[in-house]
């Protein structure tokens, strides 16, 4: 990614289950985990898994968490390995913590986070390390409501406000997706356009990926926008 690289090597905001560099060719990962073969295919589709992350948001929401894949025997089952059914890039904000937030329990996510969910090397690298080796059929791209990361991209934008040189670093992977937010569109309303289009601006340069689009023609993955809201705790799924 050229000049825009050095925030994530020097791990500048880059929150969540560690990165992996250059498309993921180290063995020693592969090793990691004894579910991790090439050519495995998924244990459910793409569909299911989405219906289940639909389903524990919605448990969620209500308070009827079953808190499931949490307790001691369950931990030690997953030493021997993992086979997470959803990948989730989401934003490194503390108050959007995605296992919770669909309700679900040790091995059942495999999460990246990074402020304002942005499309960079390494998070590129974990997510084809979840679908290459650990076989999830879903990726979701989670933004969430007044993200501190897409308001600052904004003020930036439109000449506002300054940032130190990494912060700057990351803004600038967004500012692509919010070049063409009409200027009809203000206040509110405008942050909440720019998270969603944001949100479409990653999964876009996912899809652009050789690799992602092969498997996304071949329907060995589903791939997936989301946007949380705060106050409701509900995920509201884009639209293609």
């Amino acid at each position: 990614m050229g000049a825009q690289d050095p925030i994530t090597r020097r791990n500048c905001l880059v929150a969540g289950v560690g990165t992996v560099i250059g498309g993921l060719a180290a063995s020693s990962l592969a090793r990691a985990s004894n579910d991790e073969h090439e050519g495995k295919k998924p244990a459910i589709s793409g569909e299911e898994a989405l219906r289940r992350l639909k389903e524990g948001n919605k448990r969620f929401v209500t308070g009827d968490v079953l808190h499931a894949h949490q307790a001691a025997d369950w931990r030690e089952h997953l030493s021997d390995g993992q086979q997470p059914f959803a990948t989730i890039l989401a934003c490194s904000d503390s108050r959007v913590p995605p296992e919770l937030v669909f309700d679900q329990g040790f091995g059942d996510l495999f999460v990246i986070r990074v402020a304002g969910n942005v499309y960079a090397s390494d998070v590129v690298g974990s997510l084809q390390y979840a679908v290459y080796h650990l076989h999830t059929p879903l990726i979701v791209v989670m933004g969430h409501e007044r993200c501190g990361a897409v308001m600052a991209a904004l003020d930036a934008l439109e000449g506002r406000g300054t940032e130190p040189r990494f912060i700057r670093s990351l803004l600038e992977r967004i500012h692509p997706g919010l070049e063409k937010l009409p200027d009809s569109v203000q206040g509110d309303d405008r942050v909440q356009a720019a998270v969603e289009a944001n949100v479409r601006w990653t999964i876009k340069q996912l899809k652009a990926l050789p690799e992602t689009q092969q498997r996304l023609t071949h329907k060995e993955v589903l791939g997936a926008g989301a946007v949380y809201e705060l106050k409701t705790g509900a995920v509201r799924f884009l639209e293609d």
